[in-house]
């Protein structure tokens, strides 16, 4: 065990010391050979020095185009996803005809999608995400990618309808009730395929039901009379929901307080 310890840590610091020999080193050919050899060997941690480097001293050679994609998946690989979505686009400036052009719109794109966040956090890089998704498609209608970006899309759009939906039901939560039916009402203009509509008109007419309840006397007839169709059409349309029984009791109410009111 103890010898196995000492080849270990013998390794380890041969390791070390090449890699700072590397470093060290003048030659730039060297340099890029080396580099290449970690990656390749998916030791991105030692690759990116290297290839960072060398993006700045090989401008204008032959290797620049190389290594500024190798530069771009240094990023990637190690994580650091909005570096590489610029890098990857830069790539396809200054490479428009590469061959790998379409990989490195895709690539750019689905950096942004990485780092796009939970629904309930800030949604900038989800709506970056699918702008650069929705880019590529566009760019390049024969790529590989046209099936996994329309699905990326749908995933991400869903994230800015469940955060859309979750402000919306905030207004609910704290009484503001015509908030609470305008952004309700704008969630299923703005995400036609969102999947809980049911919930949303269920709130939308709880919502209009409670407000016409805390009108003034010249608003609330009109109010009941709004909630009493929204009721109507739920009812049309989702005759087995378990929303129909809450629904009913609001239904009834409105039509004794219209009664009462009249």
């Amino acid at each position: 065990m103890k010898n196995l310890i000492i080849i270990i840590a013998s390794l380890f610091l041969f390791s070390c010391g090449k890699y700072q020999k590397v470093l060290k080193s003048n030659d730039v050919n060297y340099k890029y050979s080396q580099a290449v050899k970690y990656y390749e060997k998916e030791d991105y941690n030692r690759a990116l020095p290297l290839f960072n480097e060398l993006n700045t001293v090989m401008i204008g050679t032959s290797k620049m185009q190389d290594i500024s994609y190798y530069f771009a998946y240094c990023h990637y690989h190690t994580g650091d996803y909005i570096s590489a979505a610029y890098l990857f686009k830069r790539h396809l400036k200054n490479y428009p005809n590469s061959k790998i052009a379409s990989e490195c719109s895709y690539m750019s794109a689905y950096c942004y999608y990485l780092e796009a966040p939970n629904y309930s956090l800030d949604a900038r890089n989800t709506h970056k995400a699918i702008k650069e998704m929705q880019r590529h498609i566009d760019s390049y209608p024969d790529s590989d990618n046209i099936m996994e970006c329309n699905k990326l899309i749908d995933e991400l759009r869903n994230k800015l309808a469940k955060k859309a939906f979750e402000n919306a039901k905030q207004y609910f939560t704290t009484e503001k009730y015509k908030s609470a039916i305008i952004a309700l009402e704008n969630v299923m203009i703005d995400f036609p395929s969102i999947n809980n509509r049911e919930e949303i008109q269920f709130l939308i007419i709880n919502s209009s039901y409670l407000l016409a309840v805390n009108s003034i006397g010249s608003k609330i007839e009109e109010r009941l009379l709004s909630t009493i169709d929204l009721y109507q059409y739920f009812k049309e349309n989702y005759p087995n929901s378990v929303y129909l029984k809450t629904l009913s009791d609001i239904y009834t109410a409105s039509n004794q307080l219209l009664n009462k009111t009249n």
